[in-house]
């Protein structure tokens, strides 16, 4: 009954669009548990899983947009048209939306922003072409519109951590780098 209410066409935009924030939290949640498991990191960033929460929130609107115009512009069975707009359109769009919306969160200059996406857009991007037409077939084929951005955040929890990986890893190994450096330091210091 409240998932019935929840994805009616009244509260189907709010509900896109909380999910997107609440998922994209969730996936940087569980790469910061990656690191921490591995010792990379110590400590939980909840600044970190802020500005994710927040950049998903803002990318909820164009998904929930996204998927209406899709399904005006395309019939049902243009399945695989679907998904080759989704790659060639939307998956661009969306990596840059989230490298810039967090590059800004982050107080990163343009240019500075900039330099991050062209470095890391190719492996995203390439990742994106292997990751999502199988997800996007299923979506496009199986379910219902009301539920596409549903399925495609239940999705993107697993994305969302490699988004979290690919955007905080080279931060985190400069740490992991200088904390292993301060302790070897410590160590030779009283070693002596």
């Amino acid at each position: 009954m409240v998932l019935g209410r929840l994805f009616s066409k009244k509260w189907l935009f709010l509900t896109n669009t909380i999910t997107s924030g609440g998922l994209l939290a969730i996936g940087d949640g569980l790469q910061q548990s990656i690191e921490r498991k591995s010792a990379i990191s110590n400590k939980y960033d909840w600044a970190r899983t802020g500005r994710m929460f927040l950049v998903g929130l803002a990318c909820g609107p164009p998904h929930h947009y996204w998927y209406v115009w899709l399904d005006k512009v395309l019939k049902p069975h243009q399945v695989w048209k679907k998904i080759l707009a989704d790659q060639l359109i939307a998956a661009p769009f969306f990596a840059a939306f989230f490298f810039y919306g967090m590059g800004s969160l982050e107080n990163k200059t343009p240019a500075e922003v900039t330099t991050e996406f062209r470095s890391k857009f190719p492996k995203v991007y390439a990742f994106d072409w292997f990751f999502w037409p199988p997800i996007q077939y299923v979506n496009f084929h199986y379910v219902p519109s009301r539920f596409r951005v549903l399925y495609v955040n239940g999705a993107t929890v697993v994305w969302d951590v490699f988004l979290s990986y690919m955007k905080h890893h080279d931060q985190v190994m400069k740490n992991f780098q200088e904390k292993q450096a301060d302790e070897g330091r410590i160590k030779l210091k009283y070693s002596t």
